[in-house]
């Protein structure tokens, strides 16, 4: 059981009422936990407890980590003594936001904080027929570090959502030894049905890890209506697991043996050509 961990995907609504968005995460989890002594490892969505939109992330910004939602979130990973990967938040830092994925260990403590480095920029058009329009940098900062954390026997590399799009990343994330990436997402759903697994698949099947997704539940009656969907991707490329569109739990034993049986059966990064790739560098 060494090289396993047992996951919790927590796909939740989220309203206008922060106090009652982080209750019922924490909630939701301490009744994951009690009904799943094994659980170690919570994992929240990307603004898990304030409404995503331009309008609303100077409102509802926090301090890291001294603000209620990680205060909360601290709490909860001493009492129940496991790790939370605390979706997102929004991060005030003096005059800057940051679109922020805090980690927590057993103990309470910090081990990571994640600034979103690709901040979500998209014009589907028309706008006015069903298109969408979003520009986080308008308001938001970008984050400049990469974030792995180490969970159990395991490294983990995070990003938040539009990050997943940007193999560069995943990669870096590969080679710095990690067998499991997981992005808090809340995907719009004007882009779920093209690319939301696609993505997760691609960048398994690249890197050879696992890849977990959280997202917000579905709500077709908000300014921004999340995908959904939450789900584990493993090492083969398949889809171990995956969630519907509401308000949905998932708990899921991943076995990272997977990880070391498929790079030996496909060993990609042994083969690598890094002498071509350099030329050709060179060339252009």
């Amino acid at each position: 059981m060494a090289n396993k961990l047992t996951i919790a995907l927590l796909q939740l609504p989220v309203g206008a009422d922060v106090a009652f968005n982080v209750r019922r995460a924490v909630d939701s989890v301490r009744k994951l936990k009690a009904e799943n002594p094994k659980l170690q490892l919570a994992i929240l969505p990307e603004s898990f407890n304030a409404p995503y939109g331009q309008e609303h992330f100077p409102k509802f910004a926090e301090q890291v980590p001294e603000g209620p939602t990680c205060q909360s979130l601290s709490q909860l990973a001493r009492e129940l003594g496991i790790y939370i990967i605390g979706g997102s938040i929004v991060e005030r830092e003096g005059t800057k936001l940051y679109n922020t994925c805090t980690v927590w260990a057993p103990n309470g403590s910090l081990i990571g904080r994640h600034r979103k480095i690709h901040l979500f920029t998209m014009s589907i058009e028309p706008a006015n027929a069903g298109g969408v329009q979003f520009d986080e940098a308008a308001v938001l900062t970008a984050g400049s570090e990469l974030t792995v954390v180490e969970i159990g026997q395991q490294k983990v590399g995070i990003g938040i959502c539009h990050d997943k799009r940007f193999e560069e990343l995943a990669r870096i994330y590969r080679t710095m030894g990690c067998s499991m990436l997981v992005y808090p997402s809340a995907f719009c759903i004007c882009q779920g049905p093209m690319h939301w697994e696609l993505l997760q698949r691609a960048r398994a099947t690249d890197n050879q890890v696992f890849v977990v997704t959280c997202s917000p539940a579905r709500d077709n009656m908000s300014g921004y209506v999340a995908y959904g969907h939450s789900m584990v991707v493993n090492p083969w490329a398949q889809v171990q697991r995956e969630a519907g569109e509401g308000c949905e739990f998932i708990v899921e034993e991943i076995d990272f043996d997977m990880v070391e049986q498929v790079r030996r059966q496909i060993p990609i990064f042994k083969q690598r050509r890094t002498d071509v790739y350099a030329k050709a560098r060179l060339d252009s």
